[in-house]
């Protein structure tokens, strides 16, 4: 990740302030520059290129729906001590990635997303970034309200892969019925205190020794 100076930030925030309003339609450093109010070469500059340039842009919206995510999951839970209604959480978190203004920022994050997994250099750290800090952000929820925290990393990535999965079905089919109804069979799983007649998570298994001895049988022919 770049190592960001107050103006860096100052210009990513205008970036994103921009394709809120505006769209992702024209992704060319000059355009973008230009509807922000300063140079291609101070887009450089600061971002190195711009494929790095709208790396930062997926971390910054993906921050900002987290900041989401702890917001709905504190007005559910009514704050910490109190019973998390985590369906509802499910359930207005969804709403807030699918709303049809943050399109453009999902398909956005597909394309790096796919890129990384073809081995781009510049886009690979979102690998493993785009997961950790989600499951980092549910963490957090989850130890206001005592959920046993194995339990809730867990299911925490499961939830993770569901609204992905959804979201991608939503921006190839247009399908908004389908992919709410498959939404709420998920949310309607975790309706009240589900987590207390849940069974600890298996832990898992430990990694190979390498200065163990090698027991594989071979055959010798006769």
């Amino acid at each position: 990740m770049i190592d960001r100076s107050p103006a860096s930030d100052l210009l990513l925030e205008r970036v994103v302030d921009h394709f809120v309003a505006d769209g992702l339609g024209d992704l060319s450093l000059r355009k973008i520059a230009a509807a922000i109010g300063t140079s291609h070469r101070m887009l450089l500059y600061h971002f190195g290129s711009k494929n790095g340039l709208l790396l930062e842009v997926v971390r910054a919206v993906e921050a900002r729906s987290q900041s989401q995510l702890g917001e709905i999951g504190h007005r559910a839970g009514a704050g910490a001590g109190t019973e998390l209604e985590t369906d509802e959480v499910i359930r207005k978190m969804w709403r807030f990635v699918a709303d049809p203004a943050q399109a453009d920022f999902e398909r956005l994050f597909f394309a790096l997303y796919g890129r990384a997994l073809q081995g781009d250099v510049e886009a690979r750290p979102l690998l493993a970034e785009s997961i950790a800090s989600w499951l980092e952000a549910n963490d957090t929820l989850a130890a206001e309200h005592d959920i046993p925290p194995g339990l809730a990393r867990a299911h925490a990535r499961l939830g993770l892969a569901v609204v992905r999965g959804l979201l991608l079905d939503l921006l190839a089919t247009g399908d908004r019925a389908g992919v709410d109804a498959s939404l709420e069979v998920f949310a309607r799983r975790y309706a009240g205190s589900w987590w207390e007649a849940e069974p600890p998570p298996d832990p898992p298994d430990p990694p190979d020794d390498p200065a163990a001895p090698d027991t594989t049988v071979t055959s010798r022919a006769s």
